[in-house]
């Protein structure tokens, strides 16, 4: 069987994925907040289950209420696959009042607002998945609980508060451009969090290594400040990554990213260890772009051609009016492709 689990972007919808990471090998995580994505998200599952050969599936939604527009569409799909020959299971756990319509119409909805979505989560796959042993995390995830339903009287609240600033904090991998990599840093904080919950005053000792948890990720082989640390990291998965991410325009070769956001330090590492790129660009989900050279394109040119931008030679930028908020990598990319074809 394998499980596609679509969950929130917050400490609660982490600690959910952070469970269910215990019981499966064949999995695909999505993440997604409120609006538009969900049902981005929701229709990636659905178009890579019915292009699979594989027949057993497990749909599990966490931490994020569905419209009832929503609830409906997915239930359609879900059994017009079965009735194409696919087992799939459909479970949703979540504790947000706004989802008690589509609680009350749909079997597979579960709403409590007694209890976080990540406890939810929990007693579920206590409940019914007993084979694996996840008391160990008990702890955590009653932390998260706590400060997720906001119980400032519980004894793991402060320490829930902590693990909210970390997840918060744990940033520096996009998670539009590499969400796996994204999701493994959070899982990574997570397990270092439970080093510190049966220890006096864990939670302010937590709080005191936050950064040191985040460097230990990061570093590989290196010793050096949290900046060069993450952009060496970003750098080596853009590298890793550059033939899915690669545009062009004209005879030049330039890297694509998608709301990265802030690209300086990153795009001039990544430049200087790629000498076969020209350029770097990335656009964020309102269509703003920002665009960084090496002294090998005048990149202010390039932004005025695009969308009537400008600039400086290595570092311009510009804003399309055309784009199409989207969640997806892919549907970004080839917008830009299409906007680079259309001036080459």
């Amino acid at each position: 069987m394998r499980v596609y689990h679509l969950s929130h972007i917050d400490l609660d919808g982490y600690g959910c994925q952070f469970i269910t990471n215990r019981y499966f090998e064949d999995k695909k995580y999505f993440n997604a907040n409120y609006g538009k994505e969900v049902i981005e998200k929701l229709n990636s599952i659905i178009h890579l289950i019915e292009n699979s050969e594989i027949v057993d599936n497990f749909i599990l939604i966490t931490d994020l209420n569905l419209t009832f527009e929503e609830s409906r569409y997915l239930d359609l799909e879900v059994k017009r696959l079965n009735e194409l020959d696919f087992n799939i299971k459909l479970q949703l756990l979540d504790h947000h009042k706004s989802g008690i319509d589509s609680a009350g119409k749909f079997d597979w909805y579960y709403l409590d607002n007694s209890r976080s979505a990540t406890k939810i989560t929990f007693d579920y796959f206590k409940t019914n998945y007993s084979d694996v042993f996840i008391d160990d995390i008990e702890k955590l995830i009653d932390s998260i609980n706590a400060v997720d339903i906001w119980l400032e009287n519980d004894s793991n609240f402060e320490f829930g508060k902590v693990c909210m600033r970390l997840i918060m904090d744990t940033n520096e991998i996009n998670r539009f451009n590499f969400l796996n990599e994204h999701r493994d840093y959070k899982f990574f904080a997570l397990n270092k969090a439970i080093e510190y919950l049966n220890i006096e005053n864990g939670h302010i000792l937590l709080d005191d290594n936050i950064l040191k948890i985040k460097k230990e990720y990061l570093k590989k082989d290196i010793y050096d400040t949290l900046d060069i640390l993450s952009s060496e990291f970003v750098s080596n998965l853009l590298i890793k990554n550059k033939d899915v991410m690669t545009i062009r325009y004209k005879d030049r070769v330039g890297l694509f990213t998608y709301s990265f956001g802030s690209i300086s330090v990153v795009a001039n590492r990544f430049l200087k260890k790629a000498s076969e790129f020209d350029f770097f660009m990335d656009l964020n989900t309102k269509g703003a772009f920002s665009l960084r050279a090496n002294g090998k394109i005048d990149v202010s040119l390039l932004a005025k051609e695009l969308a009537g931008g400008g600039g400086h030679a290595n570092a311009s930028g510009g804003k399309f009016g055309d784009f199409s908020e989207s969640y997806s990598y892919q549907k970004a990319i080839e917008f830009v492709q299409q906007k680079l074809n259309d001036i080459s």
